[in-house]
């Protein structure tokens, strides 16, 4: 019996069962904070879906960012939402000199010099369709031009300020037609490009386009986005973009898909990973929680170290207030 491995000497003290937890640290830039931006700059407009998370206009979104960002939040990730702006088969609203997002960046910047700003990049909360890319007259996606809009937009919030944009369409040929427009205005080395590489058609994502307003109008996404058992496409996913020049890649949902996060840092390890840990996450752990089905302090804490454990860099969470409180 002495020759066979023990483990109970290694974890008996508080000291020595964090050496065995390599790589999990969870501090402030670790975390990435969405936020709903919204025309009326007065406006906060609770979600029902996602208690505790809400809409902001640009003057609430100040006073609700001052307090998070002296406590240490590192960057945030926003979201334009649209109710005046008209909707159409484009998505013209979504680098309007009107557009919540494109206006509001200046002054994020000049609020927060020090805040991390990235911008959500899609179609879909602007389109009359509500598709996040352009269609042809018999409702298939049309790549090309859906590209040159997503690329069209990514440089309009680059412009306004936005430190990264992240593409979340899921067209392929995005990060390259993004690069290349990023190029030709010599912003390549001060705009990062965080791609939402491997993301799946989920049905973790319902309260988030309750939030956004982004549902499909008809039809759904599942020949764009990834279908969720698959293995081979995601890495083909992280692949193409990595080759188009991605600066930074991202798995989207997170708990159903610690595989993939694995599988995609094992094939990058040199690039920074992200894990969008979604709406339906969110409220799914938040409500079980509130009825006492378990601790959510515990249970959340396992949950994200689970995400750093499978090589998550950076974990976008609607969780990020309560986060710095505990940090």
């Amino acid at each position: 019996m002495s020759s066979l491995t023990k483990l109970h000497s290694s974890i008996f003290h508080p000291t020595l069962r964090k050496l065995q937890c390599q790589d999990v640290d969870i501090a402030a830039h670790n975390l990435m904070y969405p936020v709903f931006l919204v025309e009326d700059d007065d406006a906060v407009q609770e979600i029902p879906s996602m208690p505790g998370v809400a809409r902001y206009g640009l003057t609430t979104l100040k006073k609700h960012l001052t307090p998070l960002v002296e406590k240490g939040l590192a960057s945030i990730l926003l979201f334009g939402v649209v109710d005046k702006l008209p909707k159409d088969p484009t998505g013209s609203g979504a680098d309007s000199a009107e557009n919540p997002v494109v206006k509001a960046l200046p002054q994020l910047r000049q609020w927060f010099p020090d805040l991390l700003i990235a911008c959500d990049v899609c179609l879909c909360p602007y389109t009359s369709h509500g598709h996040c890319g352009v269609l042809t007259a018999d409702g298939v996606i049309d790549n090309e031009p859906s590209i040159q809009r997503i690329a069209e937009i990514a440089f309009a919030y680059a412009k306004a300020g936005a430190h990264i944009v992240a593409p979340s369409d899921m067209m392929d040929n995005r990060i390259w037609a993004i690069k290349k427009i990023l190029r030709e205005n010599k912003m390549e080395n001060t705009v990062s490009v965080l791609s939402y590489s491997v993301k799946f058609a989920s049905g973790f994502y319902g309260p988030f386009r309750d939030a956004a307003k982004s549902a499909p109008a008809f039809g759904d996404r599942k020949c764009y986005q990834l279908p969720p058992g698959s293995k081979g496409i995601a890495k083909r996913a992280a692949k193409r973009d990595v080759e188009e020049g991605a600066d930074m890649l991202m798995v989207k949902p997170g708990m159903a898909y610690l595989d993939i996060v694995k599988q995609v840092k094992d094939d990058y390890p040199e690039l920074p990973l992200f894990i969008y840990q979604v709406s339906g996450e969110y409220s799914m752990l938040l409500n079980a929680g509130k009825i006492g089905a378990f601790d959510l302090r515990t249970v959340l804490w396992e949950v994200l170290i689970g995400m750093r454990r499978a090589g998550a860099d950076c974990i976008i969470t609607y969780f990020t207030p309560t986060l710095l409180d505990w940090l």
